[in-house]
């Protein structure tokens, strides 16, 4: 890998990335409400699950197929796909989400100027915008291959997940360390899992878990937006 796709990565997965990952929880903070999350080991279990079972599946597999349609600029297919995966969202927060994120993303590589001109206005273009879209078209426009992409991604959702989980456990610095760590290996059989999935076989299918974000959305006491 060359340095210079290592770093944009790098930042694209950065927690520090300006795209308002941190205030959400995707049902994680649901799933401590329920007492289905209680400590390290059960936030560890939690976390697993959403990466092998629905990630995996779903959102990385379709990532890397926005990444093909960007490099083929098939803007027909980008926008179709971005459709469907919205329509996917079992919940109007985990829509909310992906759409906010996806906005502000797309928000940074305008105005950075990431990739060329003609893929950057059929970017602007897609309303509203799903995050994967978006995550495509920077990875896409930074030559990133695919599987770096997709890793990249997968690490910054789990970074993300254990950090919800500190603050809304919670857990300390160490445990959330341990979270991630044990996390690398699933990761990387992840991404190897979702560039073997075709198109029809891509599957967003995850009812506890939008059972979970649909009573998130009336929980009384929550630190959260999903």
């Amino acid at each position: 890998m060359r340095i210079a796709e290592l770093t944009a990565l790098l930042h694209l997965a950065s927690p520090a990335l300006p795209i308002g990952a941190f205030s959400y929880s995707q049902g994680l903070e649901a799933a401590i409400e329920a007492q289905l999350i209680t400590n390290a080991d059960s936030a560890r279990a939690w976390i697993a699950s959403g990466l092998t079972d629905v990630l995996a599946h779903g959102e990385l597999p379709f990532l890397a197929h926005q990444m093909e349609r960007w490099r083929a600029h098939d803007v027909a297919g980008l926008a179709e796909a971005n459709s469907e995966f919205l329509a996917s969202r079992e919940s109007a927060e985990l829509r909310r989400e992906t759409e906010q994120m996806g906005w502000s993303l797309r928000q940074l590589c305008v105005s950075l100027e990431w990739g060329d001109a003609h893929r950057r206005a059929t970017l602007a273009s897609i309303t509203p915008l799903a995050q994967p879209t978006a995550f495509a078209f920077a990875a896409y426009a930074h030559d990133a291959a695919a599987d770096a992409a997709l890793a990249a991604y997968a690490f910054s959702w789990v970074e993300n997940q254990a950090a919800a989980a500190l603050k809304a456990v919670p857990l300390g610095q160490l445990a959330g360390q341990r979270i991630i760590v044990a996390l690398r290996e699933p990761i990387d059989a992840a991404v190897t899992r979702a560039l073997a999935t075709s198109l029809e076989n891509i599957n967003t299918f995850a009812p506890q878990l939008g059972i979970l974000s649909a009573r998130h959305e009336s929980q009384y006491s929550r630190l959260f937006r999903s």
